[in-house]
């Protein structure tokens, strides 16, 4: 086999039969091997995922870390190249893993992913080929499981922590950015992530608290008590409109709180 995908999941039957399903009609999915991690479902994701011919993984919900879901599903994997992908961020065509895997022809790509926002927070309309340098100019933005593909090779040197609650991801890029490796970032790689728009303000704030307490574990952050807290809440707009739709905004509230409550501590 050429590539693993592995798919950590968790109740996701409304979604994840769409994503075996594209996975399935995939322009090179003779060469694709499909693992499904998952931690604790009630909803019949397992069953889902077995009718579709994808090998599942079991684990409790209490043993389940981001890091550590992804190496149980890649342990025993001899591809050279495996791709982490969430259970509800379906491809958007037959040929999004060809896209993907693309990259790795040079061999100083560590990893990939794909997703819309560019470094300053606009739209990322073109390829980006993240080194070390940008990574430090924009230390927040970067590599994300959520639909990423990164060296087996790599990641048998040095596996994903398994003891953050969030950006073991960016985390593990980082890693090998300060080796000399780059990341590559191009929108054609996004997948139809739903971004979690459908939970409610507490798993948001709970999220986003993750998040940063994650980055606090391998970033020197900049303080972020109540007064940066207050100055981002008045004149950010993060995508909104105007401010006084940002200002009223309760998810952005939530992402806010969280991060002031993750970005306590550093590292």
């Amino acid at each position: 086999m050429r590539v693993r995908i592995v798919i950590r999941a968790r109740n996701e039957a409304a979604t994840i039969g769409t994503t075996l399903a594209r996975l399935a009609r995939q322009t090179i999915a003779s060469q694709a091997e499909v693992v499904v991690v998952d931690s604790g479902s009630r909803d019949g994701t397992v069953e889902i995922a077995r009718r579709a011919g994808a090998r599942v993984i079991e684990i409790a919900a209490s043993e389940f870390t981001f890091g550590g879901s992804l190496n149980l599903g890649c342990a025993d994997s001899e591809a050279p190249l495996i791709v982490a992908l969430s259970a509800h961020a379906p491809p958007p065509d037959e040929r999004w893993l060809e896209r993907i895997l693309e990259p790795f022809a040079d061999e100083r790509v560590a990893c990939a992913c794909g997703y819309a926002a560019a470094p300053d927070g606009g739209v990322l309309e073109a390829r980006v080929v993240q080194d070390l340098e940008l990574a430090r100019a924009h230390p927040f933005w970067g590599y994300s499981n959520s639909a990423g593909a990164f060296r087996a090779e790599l990641w048998r040197e040095r596996p994903f922590r398994e003891d953050m609650p969030g950006t073991e991801d960016k985390e593990w890029a980082w890693h090998w950015l300060e080796r000399g490796r780059v990341v590559v970032v191009d929108p054609s790689f996004a997948t139809e992530h739903s971004d979690h728009a459908d939970e409610g303000p507490l798993r948001t704030y709970r999220r986003a608290r993750n998040v940063w307490r994650g980055f606090a574990m391998f970033l020197e952050l900049e303080p972020y008590g109540a007064r940066e807290l207050a100055r981002d809440w008045w004149t950010g707009l993060d995508g909104y409109p105007s401010h006084l739709r940002a200002r009223i905004g309760w998810r952005r509230a939530a992402k806010l709180l969280g991060r002031w409550a993750g970005a306590k501590g550093s590292r």
